[in-house]
């Protein structure tokens, strides 16, 4: 199974510089990856570095906690696309969804949805399943695939834990076969790649996607 493609190589720790970056985006084109996942601030350097590959920016919106009100992700969304983000993975309001408040919740995936649509950007949701009961999970995931998201994703990465292959196979079995489906949070080798691949995942985000190419198990994820 090739993996290179399933990979969103990703660097979102605070502390990454620029060189970083570089380093990520140089690595991505070796390989072949599907995309490299920076924070917003530094997607126009990666577009540049990346605009004679076919390499995609990513880059997250709300991150990492989410509780920004749906006109300002709607805001970082534009100004993501408009400095060359392709695809945008937005962090749900994780608090509206424990007070129920599906209307809130609703408003706050369509407005990045909508916004990316409208710019020709490709939209993830990340839910942070960890921190939601699977009533929630098939909740949100629904909304999601009401609302014309391209995919759910697992994680942030920067909760109290990543993606599983239970909570895979959970989201692949509400969104169906049509929607994507990222497992992201603690991938750090080629074994945990093919098992969240075999669970659903069409995508996978890992700071450790050189270790997953080359068989070896990375010691740590994002």
């Amino acid at each position: 199974m090739a993996l290179n493609k399933y990979i969103d190589h990703t660097i979102l720790k605070t502390d990454a510089t620029q060189k970083d970056i570089e380093k990520i985006c140089q690595e991505a084109k070796e390989y072949d990856f599907m995309s490299v996942c920076i924070q917003p601030t530094w997607v126009a350097f990666a577009a540049d570095q990346l605009k004679e590959s076919t390499v995609k920016v990513c880059t997250v919106i709300g991150f990492p906690q989410g509780a920004n009100t749906p006109e300002v992700k709607a805001f970082e969304t534009k100004n993501a696309i408009e400095n060359g983000a392709d695809e945008v993975d937005m962090v749900i309001n994780v608090g509206a969804v424990k007070s129920q408040n599906w209307v809130l919740v609703e408003k706050d995936i369509k407005a990045v949805v909508d916004v990316a649509k409208t710019h020709g950007a490709l939209s993830k949701v990340i839910i942070e399943t960890c921190l939601l009961t699977d009533d929630e999970k098939r909740q949100v995931c629904d909304i999601c695939r009401r609302v014309g998201a391209d995919f759910v994703k697992t994680s942030t990465g920067f909760s109290t834990g990543g993606a599983t292959v239970a909570d895979v196979a959970l989201m692949r079995e509400v969104v169906g076969k049509d929607m994507g489906v990222k497992a992201s949070g603690g991938i750090r080798s080629k074994e945990d790649a093919k098992a969240m691949i075999d669970a659903g995942a069409t995508r996978l985000g890992a700071s450790s996607g050189v270790a997953i190419c080359q068989g070896e198990t990375a010691d740590t994820d994002y």
